[in-house]
């Protein structure tokens, strides 16, 4: 069911908005994504120092992600006309928003990490 909301001009198309939160949470919800908006944080990084801060990803896994959450709006993409170009990415405000969100995620992980073990082993055994 669509989520009422309120302030949107008339012709805003609900259905289209809930199926574009859907096409959204497909895009994002994978460990690379995560990973990289907390990489990113608050700061401006090139294309090495996300490689950098993020262990075991690809150098094509990171540029489809980089990619991704730049069409999605999350992240600007920098390019600075030098040779060898030089490149940064910066979260946007709705990357930034959505940080907020995946910070609450990983704090709601550290606060039940006890529960979900103990329910994973006695549902494995």
């Amino acid at each position: 069911m669509t989520k009422k909301y309120e302030g949107l001009p008339d012709e805003a198309d609900l259905t289209r908005a809930d199926s574009l939160a859907r096409e959204i949470f497909s895009d994002i919800a994978n460990k690379w994504a995560f990973l990289i908006i907390e990489a990113i944080g608050d700061r401006t990084l090139r294309f090495g120092e996300v490689r950098d801060e993020i262990e075991g990803i690809s150098h094509k896994m990171l540029t489809q992600n980089l990619r991704m959450l730049e069409r999605n709006g999350l992240l600007h993409r920098t390019v600075h006309p030098t040779v060898p170009p030089r490149v940064e990415y910066t979260l946007t405000v709705p990357g930034r928003a959505l940080r907020k969100v995946v910070d609450g995620m990983c704090d709601w992980t550290h606060q039940y990490l006890g529960d979900i073990e103990a329910s994973r082993r006695r549902v494995d055994v």
